[in-house]
């Protein structure tokens, strides 16, 4: 069986649609914190199970006869999200489940000033640390994002925001397939992934581009300073926390942290993976 956590999220719920296409559905099992989300899951044979990070006795339950399980990163950051992590690998161990998969990042780095970074790293180590065969997927940056930095200069006409550096947007479409061909030929990897990521980086400004292509009306690329870009989006009610880890992003992406391009998702796939443009194309109407 294979067990896949937060399938309930954008990215668990499409790994498991994309397993429904490989493997039987009473091959496999979720571990969700509502179950009754879950329930269309229950309805096509797959099982449901309530598991929270939280809750080891959950997990536990949720994790029973996996020979796989998919650890989706918790939403959350810090200490809190890596206790999640470590609890979640400890019920794995402890199930006696055969190799856990962790949805990683391609900036995964101890030093990184985006916070979710050091949060990566620290769970691979605890992985590494378990004794458990494992692979962690470092998926390149979710193209989504793009989406929550553009919703305001779609209206402004300005797409305002600190120094940035290239970036490998990744759909998350792409990822959960490829987490799936992982899962469903198990042992392709060991540790971790070379950089799943698209076939292209690009910065803020060729966001801006794209954007204004696509919608007819002109976006302009503004820079701002890091402390006047916290400084805005506490003023709209971002609390300090989240906006000082959003600055962290910039910093990050700056210093060449999510550049990287690599060829490993599009071999995973047999394609292609999808432009940013086309991603933007079919998604920027609802933002």
């Amino acid at each position: 069986m294979i067990v896949i956590t937060g399938a309930n999220g954008q990215l668990g719920r499409a790994v498991v649609e994309n397993l429904l296409a490989r493997v039987p559905a009473a091959d496999l099992g979720v571990s969700v914190r509502d179950q009754d989300k879950a329930r269309t899951l229950q309805e096509r044979g797959v099982r449901v199970r309530r598991g929270d990070f939280t809750d080891p006795q959950s997990l536990a339950h949720a994790f029973e006869g996996a020979s796989q399980v998919l650890i989706v990163s918790a939403d959350t950051t810090g200490e809190a999200a890596v206790n999640a992590h470590r609890t979640a690998v400890q019920a794995a161990k402890t199930a006696g489940v055969r190799r856990v998969l962790y949805s990683s990042h391609m900036g995964v780095n101890p030093s990184s000033p985006f916070a979710p970074m050091p949060d990566h790293a620290a769970t691979e180590t605890a992985l590494r640390d378990s004794g458990l065969a494992f692979t962690s997927l470092r998926n390149g940056f979710y193209a989504s994002t793009t989406l929550m930095l553009l919703r305001g200069a779609l209206q402004t006409g300005e797409l305002a925001a600190p120094e940035d550096g290239p970036v490998s947007w990744t759909t998350h479409a792409d990822l959960a397939e490829a987490a799936a061909i992982v899962l469903a030929t198990e042992g392709r990897f060991e540790g971790p992934t070379p950089p799943l990521t698209g076939s292209e980086a690009l910065d803020l400004a060729d966001v801006a581009a794209i954007a204004s292509d696509l919608t007819g009306h002109p976006i302009k690329r503004v820079t701002t300073t890091d402390e006047q870009y916290q400084a805005t989006l506490v003023s709209h009610g971002v609390p300090e926390s989240q906006a000082a880890m959003l600055v962290g992003l910039f910093v990050a992406s700056r210093r060449g942290e999510f550049a990287e391009v690599d060829p490993t998702l599009a071999t995973l796939l047999g394609r292609p993976p999808t432009l940013l443009r086309d991603f933007l194309k079919a998604t920027i109407a609802t933002t």
